[in-house]
């Protein structure tokens, strides 16, 4: 079913707020969901471990990215005053696919400055791939994106490391 459910606009984005510490509203995280017709709204902790796993993880993340930043250029020509749409991205797409081109691909399809785009990657796979990891971030940066560390402290990373890294925040 996860198979089609991309041709069947069975996927959704979600965005949940992201806050400044002094409380305003300066963008959003974009969240995948699927309206699986049987099952109903799903999250993502049921469909995106078999999406990696089958490789699934490719097509749907490229939706996410292009979606997420046409969602963000609309809200700056609605002058809403959101600095930055946070995006997830998996390993795999990392690995297997050219995720520097696709990045630069969505940003000029959609015309969304690379400074409104932060891309969340796990500290799992920066610890598996270290030396390609910060070859990737560094370009990506280089694009203009920043660059978060998504689920910081899960793993076995110790702060001393972090100063390798081209990343602009942590989670």
């Amino acid at each position: 079913a996860l198979r089609g459910a991309l041709d069947r606009d069975e996927l959704v984005l979600h965005y949940q707020p992201l806050m400044s510490a002094d409380g305003r509203l300066v963008g959003a995280e974009a969240l995948v969901r699927w309206r699986h017709p049987e099952f109903g709204l799903l999250l993502p902790g049921r469909f995106i471990p078999i999406a990696e796993e089958s490789g699934l993880i490719i097509p749907m993340g490229e939706w996410i990215l292009f979606d997420a930043c046409a969602q963000m250029q609309q809200w700056r020509t609605e002058k809403l005053g959101l600095q930055r749409m946070a995006v997830n991205l998996s390993a795999l797409q990392i690995q297997r696919g050219d995720i520097v081109n696709l990045v630069r691909r969505a940003l000029d399809h959609t015309g969304l400055p690379a400074n409104c785009l932060e891309l969340e990657i796990t500290e799992g796979y920066i610890l598996q791939e270290t030396e390609r990891a910060v070859e990737t971030l560094q370009q990506l940066r280089d694009l203009g994106v920043s660059i978060a560390i998504d689920d910081f402290g899960t793993g076995y990373s110790s702060l001393s490391y972090l100063h390798r890294l081209p990343i602009d925040r942590l989670k």
